[in-house]
């Protein structure tokens, strides 16, 4: 059986692509800050393992590996969980020590540590890093500094880790805009209902997954699903098809 970590599973990405795997048979490993919000979302389904915590924690991160342990391995990490910072977004030249540090540990020191913690289970299942990405991390918009400075760097650690470890394959994902709560907080006030949702995007992130090109920074929207697949490869399909093995 396939085993997944998906960070910030309780709303949003993380919780679409959570049931998504779900509803293919795997064993997601789960969390989120509000306890109450992340059982309330993952009640229903089948083979979920939902953790509430924050990730910057130390104790939490520890709490998630022994999850992996007794699940037996780990197939697929996906560093979903982030931040905005702080809001209303601002300019670079406003920015506090405060703000650097606690936006730093949540988008990139929490990733990179929990990557390196599970990088045996990883190595051993041949298994997949995908890590959660934005085109702020490669254009440079107004107020939208900090936030993409700290996804640039989730890329580079992400794709390093690829680099020092040739038995794991690892992407960093641009998803493209979304109808989120966080997408909406960027935006205070302004109707973003033309953006799609989160559901609509997953498939394409299992078409990757399918397809398993070589690591790399990908953008969800050039893997549109296969024709004939629907939401991407049924589970037992992965290590068949040399995807995640």
């Amino acid at each position: 059986m396939s085993v997944a970590l998906i960070t910030g599973g309780s709303a949003g990405l993380g919780l679409a692509l959570t049931r998504a795997l779900a509803d293919q048979g795997w064993t997601v490993i789960t969390d989120g800050r509000d306890a109450d919000r992340l059982h309330a979302a993952t009640a229903d389904l089948h083979g979920v393992v939902a953790i509430p915590g924050n990730i910057t924690d130390a104790g939490h991160k520890d709490e998630l590996v022994a999850a992996v342990e007794r699940a037996g391995g780990l197939d697929l990490l996906v560093q979903n969980a982030s931040t905005l910072g702080r809001l209303p977004m601002r300019p670079l030249r406003e920015t506090t020590i405060p703000e650097l540090r606690d936006l730093w540990q949540t988008n990139i020191g929490a990733p990179l540590i929990l990557t390196g913690a599970l990088l045996p289970h990883l190595t051993a299942a041949r298994g997949v890093l995908m890590s959660i990405t934005s085109d702020a991390a490669a254009e440079h918009y107004e107020t939208w500094g900090l936030y993409g400075a700290s996804k640039a760097a989730l890329e580079h650690v992400t794709l390093t880790f690829a680099a020092e470890n040739p038995d794991i394959t690892a992407y960093a994902v641009d998803p493209g805009d979304m109808r989120t709560q966080m997408h909406q907080d960027a935006f205070p006030g302004e109707d973003i209902s033309d953006r799609p949702l989160p559901d609509a995007v997953v498939p394409h992130l299992l078409e990757l997954l399918a397809q398993h090109p070589e690591s790399g920074r990908y953008k969800a929207a050039d893997f549109p699903p296969s024709a004939g697949r629907v939401d991407g490869a049924p589970a037992e399909s992965y290590r068949d098809q040399g995807a995640l093995a």
